[in-house]
């Protein structure tokens, strides 16, 4: 199994709550214990991904050379270096967003303008594979980037039809990444974005 195919609990960005309905009210405190069971679960995704030799000094760099790599892939139409970086079903993705684009555009520009601006750990999720085994597991973490871009799309005769590149616009993505716990040599990969 080289990945469970799926983003286990999806990040989803969550309202506020004002002081007095959170600790006043049944709604607040049923979200209070949501959000206390969601931080254990990823402190202890990181406590487990720790064991591996994990550093999230090391893992931010890794992770923005994974986001330019897979973002320049992507605006080159390139499939084939694709395929090594992302998962399964986030290739499958990919490949009909580029097909989709290449119908509309027939060449793209995009660039990131570094040292990045920001970039966060939102959620951290292990996902078993076996329950006798808690050692055969997935690690996803869930990434935020805040970026400046240069972007700039082509149509057939070369004309620029959308972008401009000597603009810096600033993108925030939230992308999920996936490794194996337990195959010997694996690496980071894509495993999905979130809108």
């Amino acid at each position: 199994m080289t990945s469970p195919g799926f983003v286990y609990e999806p990040y989803a960005l969550r309202e506020p709550i004002p002081f007095w309905k959170r600790y006043f009210t049944r709604t607040g405190w049923r979200q209070t214990k949501e959000d206390i069971k969601s931080e254990l679960k990823s402190a202890y995704a990181i406590a487990k991904l720790r064991k591996t030799g994990y550093s999230k000094q090391k893992f931010y760099k890794e992770a923005v050379e994974l986001y330019k790599e897979i973002s320049t892939l992507i605006a080159n139409g390139d499939k084939t270096s694709l395929r090594k970086a992302v998962t399964e079903n986030m290739f499958s993705a990919l490949k009909n967003e580029i097909k989709q684009r290449e119908s509309i555009w027939s060449k793209v520009y995009w660039e990131l303008v570094e040292p990045i601006v920001k970039i966060r750990t939102l959620r951290a999720r292990l996902i078993g594979v076996d329950k006798n085994d808690l050692n055969k597991a997935f690690i996803q973490l869930t990434l935020e980037f805040l970026t400046k871009e240069k972007f700039e799309a082509y149509d057939s005769k070369g004309a620029v039809v959308a972008g401009d590149k000597t603009k810096e616009v600033l993108v925030r993505s939230i992308w999920v990444f996936e490794k194996s716990l337990f195959h010997s040599g694996a690496h980071w990969r894509l495993c999905g974005r979130i809108k």
